[in-house]
């Protein structure tokens, strides 16, 4: 069944059943391969999208309920803050395996997008959806703050 998407401010046509998740569209259909399948039940945060400028986990949304919206992928993530993370993420070397770091990516820009100055409990209450094998919890947590100083300069 075709279906119309917005992904990162592109309209696209895509052939999936409904009931599909778009996880697999943007990985499977689009080869958009930044968001990535972790779980599978929206637990690990591998799989965060925005969809209307609010990260959502990919993996549990199906594509029958995102027509009307607007999707950005890690790929398309390209606003102020979204530059301010990736710069952050890049001077403090917050990186070790990387699986996890697209959804931790776009879960941080949520969070500066609502809360340009958030405290380290705030960073973590928004964060804690966002599983990492390696822990660099610590990392993350200091680049998002790093990210909204660059954002206040």
């Amino acid at each position: 069944m075709a279906n119309s998407l917005k992904i990162n401010g592109q309209m696209l046509s895509v052939d999936a059943p409904e009931g599909t998740p778009l996880l697999w569209v943007i990985r499977d259909e689009l080869k958009l391969t930044g968001t990535k399948f972790g779980c599978g039940v929206a637990s690990c945060g591998a799989c965060t999208v925005h969809i209307d400028g609010q990260p959502t986990r990919s993996c549990q949304t199906y594509i029958e309920d995102v027509a009307d919206t607007e999707i950005t992928t890690i790929e398309g993530a390209e606003s102020d803050v979204a530059r301010a993370v990736h710069q952050a993420w890049n001077e403090l070397n917050v990186v070790q395996c990387g699986y996890c770091q697209s959804g931790q990516i776009m879960s941080a820009v949520g969070l500066l997008t609502e809360n340009a100055k958030p405290t380290a409990d705030e960073i973590d209450d928004y964060m804690w959806g966002n599983a990492c094998r390696c822990a660099t919890y610590q990392r993350i947590r200091t680049a998002v703050q790093r990210a909204s100083d660059i954002l206040e300069a």
